[in-house]
């Protein structure tokens, strides 16, 4: 099908300066003790207690003190600092394809800008359902392997940013046709789209590659406009949320999609990436981290499954140089994970999981939401309706839901129809649509 060209302007672009990120960062430097100055918590803190020691006692209290406060420790101690949305961005929908999966769907590719021209893009691969009354749910959020592999459309543009390729003797890492439609079965688009959703995704390294030594992405950019790193520098993840949350942008402008039921989800450490964009962004309605783990949806001070230091020395890159100060002491954090997952309330969070991928410590992550429950239970939205993790294959679908079944750490066809099934009742799907 030829290419189809359609923008939406926003307002007037203003480039992050270097003046305007540490201005944001010196306000936290002079509020935050160093690391080694924290005291000792060997239990999870309280989500509840601010840094003073005033227990939250009011709902305005949350939403004013507390919540912005541990939205600033999160990025001061762990993620880094998420800059402000670039301005004056032009989407452009660079392909269509109204007949997708034997017409049920339309296809269509936006290009994204991440800021003025010379700044890097990404691409969404927004798929919609034509048979729907009114605008559609949409699941958001970022793939592994381009959008080219997720669909048998020979129209979806090859990704052109650096690319991991797993395999012996591979040392071309860009995308080529081999990978098309290769990962059909891991975001069931078509599963998807039976049930009236819409999927929205971005290949992840469009945003910053997924390597510290690849000097490329939206990172290296702020860098060269005179961003210097530093130790509340945003790492990997902070900076793929911030992709997601521009994505967002866009879905907010589309007439095809329902932008008050924004669902995001992610697979492992996309699914921490998911996490990180619920938790900070209130325009996103759902959240689904799967299998997230180590510094996303597991306790750093969990003795199962990898460790801070563990995913520090592996992948220095995901995380600013300040959380790597916490490598032997977790119980100087003065948050653990449950505080993020406590950030997204009162809106839902699912956490799924699988009985053999124990390096992601299931049992923690239900220990997670037990901790983050009296948030949800003090804003009046539920929370965690169970004492003790559900067997295997059973989801527990309360405003803070876990799953777990058998198997090992992949996402698949099972899953969504988890994902779905708490959709469906959290997003209120009418049953029309299921």
């Amino acid at each position: 099908m030829g290419q189809a060209i359609v923008s939406v302007r926003m307002p007037h672009w203003e480039l992050l300066t270097l003046f305007t990120l540490c201005g944001v960062a010196m306000l936290a430097y002079a509020e935050f003790p160093e690391a080694a100055r924290l005291p000792s918590q060997p239990s999870l803190p309280d989500p509840l207690r601010m840094l003073s020691g005033e227990r939250v006692s009011t709902k305005q209290q949350w939403f004013d003190k507390r919540r912005p406060e541990l939205k600033e420790l999160f990025q001061f101690y762990m993620y880094g600092y998420l800059p402000p949305a670039p301005k004056n961005i032009e989407y452009r929908v660079e392909y269509e394809n109204g007949r997708e999966f034997g017409g049920k769907a339309t296809l269509k590719e936006i290009r994204i800008p991440l800021g003025p021209p010379d700044a890097p893009q990404m691409h969404l691969l927004l798929v919609v359902p034509n048979h729907r009354q009114g605008p559609a749910p949409v699941f958001l959020g970022l793939n592994f392997s381009g959008n080219h592999s997720l669909v048998n459309d020979p129209g979806v543009r090859l990704p052109t940013s650096w690319m991991e390729n797993r395999g012996p003797g591979v040392k071309d890492h860009r995308a080529t046709d081999a990978g098309r439609g290769a990962q059909l079965g891991v975001w069931a688009i078509e599963q998807v789209i039976d049930r009236g959703y819409a999927v929205a995704t971005i290949y992840y390294g469009e945003i910053v590659p997924d390597h510290p030594g690849v000097a490329e992405g939206i990172r290296e950019y702020f860098r060269r406009q005179g961003q210097k790193a530093g130790p509340h520098d945003w790492g990997a993840i902070a900076a793929w949320a911030w992709g997601l949350q521009r994505a967002v942008d866009f879905l907010q402008t589309n007439p095809e999609i329902d932008k008050t039921r924004i669902a995001v989800v992610g697979h492992s450490r996309l699914g921490k990436t998911a996490l990180l964009a619920g938790a900070f962004d209130e325009r996103i309605a759902l959240v689904i981290p799967h299998q997230a783990g180590c510094g996303g949806t597991a306790p750093s001070r969990g003795k199962v499954g990898e460790s801070v230091k563990q995913i520090n020395d592996h992948f220095p890159h995901w995380f600013n140089d300040t959380f790597k100060e916490f490598n032997d002491r977790p119980d100087r954090l003065p948050f653990d994970q449950h505080c993020l997952v406590a950030l997204v309330a009162p809106r839902p969070v699912l956490l799924t999981n699988a009985v053999e991928d124990t390096w992601a410590n299931p049992q923690g992550q239900f220990e997670v939401l037990q901790a983050a429950d009296p948030v949800y239970r003090f804003l009046g939205a539920g929370g965690l309706e169970a004492k003790t993790m559900p067997e295997p294959g059973r989801l527990l679908n309360s405003t803070l839901g876990y799953f777990i079944r058998p198997g090992k750490h992949s996402m698949g066809k099972e899953d969504w129809s988890v994902f779905l099934a708490f959709a469906d009742k959290h997003l209120r799907m009418p049953a029309a649509a299921k």
